[in-house]
C-alpha cells in the first residue's frame, strides 16, 4: 500500500506502528450549520481511504474524529437562535451524522465533542506551560511560543526565520502572513455570555483559576491524546488545514509528548463548483439539502449514490470540479449498474429453480461448476482493482475496473451458459468492490419483487409477439400503454420483462 505523505512530500509505503492497532484521526466539523458539499466530499474520500485499508486486510483500523462545538461561530449561532450552546450544537451534530449515513460514510469508532475534552486540554496546556512552550500573556490568554518549537513551519513548508518577536494571534483561523504565537486558552469576553470554563493552571509555580474557553488547535491534540495516546499512524483532512491547524497540532503534541505525532498525513484537494471556489456571494454554495431539493424527482438513494460517485471519480489529492451535469450523468451510470444486478438476480433465481427441479429427480444432473477460464478472469479483475487502490487510493482507475467488469458480466450473461456458482461469484465480486466504492445498490439482489398483475403480463406478451412479427406500430402502442400503467419494458437479447417505474 503506497500513499502520498504530506509530511515527506512523496509517495511511500504505508507501514503503521502496529498492524493490529492502526490509529487514524480526522478532523470533524464545526457544528454550527449544515455541512456543505466540500466538507462532505472530504468525508467521502476519507471513508474510501479507511475502507480501502480495511479491505486490503492487513490492518486493524481504529478511528477517531472530534466535533468542534465550542468556537466563535457556534457561540454566535447559539446566541442568534436563543438556544444554549449544547442545544444548538447537538441539533447540527444530529444533522451532520444523518448526512454521513445518507452518503454511506462509516462513522468513526470515537466521535468526541470538544466540550467533553476540557480535562485533557487543561492537562496538555499545563504540561506545555511546565515545559516553557506556553505562557500567560497580559490579555489573560495562554499562548504557545512557536519560537521554542524548532521544527515550527517545516510541515507547512514555511520559513519563519524573519518572524516578528513576541507577536501573538488569538484568532483560530489565520494565514501564514499572520503566523505568530497562537492561543491555547482564550480569555473570557462578555460576548461569550455563559460559555466559559473556570480551570486551574500553574503559572510561574503559582496556581491560577482562569475563566476562559479553549482555542481551536488544542482540541485535536487533546482528542488524540484521550483516545490514542502520544502517537497516531495517519491524520487526514483537506489541504487548507495544513497551516495553521495541522502545523499547530504537531507543535503541541510533539512538545508535550516528545515523540513524533503522526507518521503519515493525507490531505484532500479542493472541490470547485464550475471551477470556482464555493461562495454564498457567487450562489454556488451547496449543502446536501440543496441537492435534495434540486433533484426532488429522483429517488433519494439514487441521488446519494450519484453524489458519492461524483466525489470519488477524481483523485483525492487533486482539485475536482462539481457540476449538476456530473450528478445527472451519474444517474445514468448507476441505473445501468442496477440493471446488471437485476440481470444477475434473474439468472440466479432461474438457475436455482432449474437445480431444485433436477435435484428432486436426478441429483447433480444439471449442476454446473465454475469454469477455469471464468475463475482466471475473476482473479484478474480483483487483482487489478486492488492494484489501483493500493496506488495512493486511485479511485478513478478503480472505477474503470468496475465498469470493465460490468461489461464482462453482461457478456457472460448474454451467452446463457453461466452456472449458478458463477452467478453467485459475480454477485460476490460486485459486493466486494462496492465495499470500498459504495455506489451500487446491492439490496437489489435480495429485495422481493412485487408481483406483476396478470393484465400487464398479458400486454407484455402481446407486445413481444407484435415485435417478433415486425408489427412495430402495435409494439410501440403496447409499450406506451404499459408506460401509462406505470411499467417500463426492459429488453435483452433473448427476453424482455417489465418493471414498475
Amino acid at each position: 500500500m503506497e500513499l502520498y505523505n504530506t509530511l515527506t512530500r512523496k509517495k511511500e509505503k504505508f507501514k503503521p506502528l502496529r498492524n493490529d492497532n492502526t490509529k487514524i484521526y480526522y478532523c470533524g466539523p464545526t457544528v454550527y450549520n449544515y455541512a456543505h458539499i466540500w466538507n462532505l466530499r472530504t468525508y467521502v474520500l476519507e471513508d474510501m481511504i479507511i475502507k480501502t485499508l480495511k479491505f486490503i486486510g492487513w490492518y486493524k483500523i481504529h478511528t477517531t474524529m472530534n466535533l468542534t462545538d465550542i468556537e466563535d461561530k457556534t457561540i454566535a449561532g447559539s446566541q442568534e437562535s436563543w438556544e444554549t450552546l449544547l442545544e444548538f450544537t447537538r441539533k447540527y451534530t444530529k444533522i451532520f451524522l444523518e448526512d454521513l449515513d445518507k452518503l454511506g460514510i462509516e462513522k468513526a469508532d470515537n466521535i468526541t465533542p470538544i466540550s467533553d475534552l476540557i480535562p485533557e486540554m487543561v492537562e496538555m496546556i499545563n504540561g506545555l506551560i511546565k515545559k516553557w512552550y506556553a505562557y500567560l500573556w497580559e490579555d489573560w490568554s495562554v499562548y504557545y511560543d512557536i519560537s521554542k518549537f524548532k521544527k515550527y513551519g517545516k510541515f507547512a513548508n514555511l520559513d519563519f526565520s524573519g518572524m516578528k518577536a513576541w507577536a501573538r494571534v488569538d484568532s483560530d483561523e489565520y494565514d501564514k502572513e499572520n503566523a505568530s504565537d497562537f492561543v491555547l486558552w482564550k480569555a473570557y469576553k462578555e460576548s461569550d455570555w455563559e460559555n466559559f470554563w473556570s480551570e486551574k493552571f500553574m503559572i510561574n509555580w503559582e496556581e491560577k483559576t482562569l475563566k476562559w474557553r479553549p482555542g481551536w488547535h488544542i482540541e485535536c491534540s487533546a482528542c488524540c491524546m484521550k483516545h490514542f495516546g502520544a502517537q497516531i499512524d495517519l491524520h487526514m483532512w483537506w489541504e487548507d488545514l495544513v497551516f495553521p491547524h495541522h502545523q499547530n497540532e504537531i507543535a503541541q503534541s510533539e512538545a508535550y509528548f516528545g515523540k513524533e505525532f503522526s507518521k503519515y498525513w493525507i490531505h484532500t484537494g479542493h472541490l470547485m463548483v464550475d471551477w470556482k471556489k464555493m461562495s454564498k456571494s457567487l450562489w454556488n454554495f451547496y449543502t446536501l439539502r440543496d441537492l435534495e431539493e434540486k433533484f426532488d424527482n429522483v429517488k433519494p438513494q439514487l441521488l446519494y449514490r450519484a453524489i458519492r460517485l461524483a466525489f470519488i471519480n477524481g483523485k483525492y489529492r487533486e482539485q475536482v470540479n462539481f457540476t449538476f451535469e456530473k450528478i445527472e450523468a451519474g444517474f445514468n451510470t448507476l441505473n445501468k449498474l442496477d440493471e446488471t444486478l437485476k440481470r444477475l438476480k434473474q439468472a440466479k433465481n432461474t438457475l436455482e429453480s432449474e437445480i431444485n427441479v433436477t435435484t428432486q429427480k436426478w441429483w447433480k444432473l444439471k449442476v454446473k461448476w465454475i469454469r477455469r477460464e471464468f475463475r482466471d478472469e475473476q482473479q484478474a479483475f480483483i487483482a487489478e482493482f486492488m492494484e489501483k487502490l493500493e496506488d495512493d487510493f486511485n479511485t478513478p482507475e478503480a472505477l474503470a475496473v468496475l465498469f470493465d467488469y460490468q461489461k464482462f458480466v453482461n457478456s457472460e450473461l448474454d451467452t446463457g451458459e453461466v452456472s449458478k456458482e458463477e452467478v453467485i461469484s459475480m454477485i460476490d465480486m460486485f459486493d466486494t468492490m462496492n465495499y470500498v466504492l459504495w455506489i451500487m445498490n446491492m439490496a437489489i439482489i435480495n429485495e422481493k419483487e412485487e408481483a406483476i398483475p396478470s393484465d400487464i403480463l398479458e400486454k407484455l406478451e402481446a407486445r413481444n409477439e407484435a415485435k417478433a412479427n415486425k408489427n412495430f406500430e402495435l409494439s410501440d402502442k403496447l409499450r406506451d400503454e404499459l408506460l401509462e400503467s406505470g411499467y417500463k419494458i426492459l429488453d435483452t437479447r433473448d427476453w424482455a420483462r417489465v418493471e414498475k417505474i
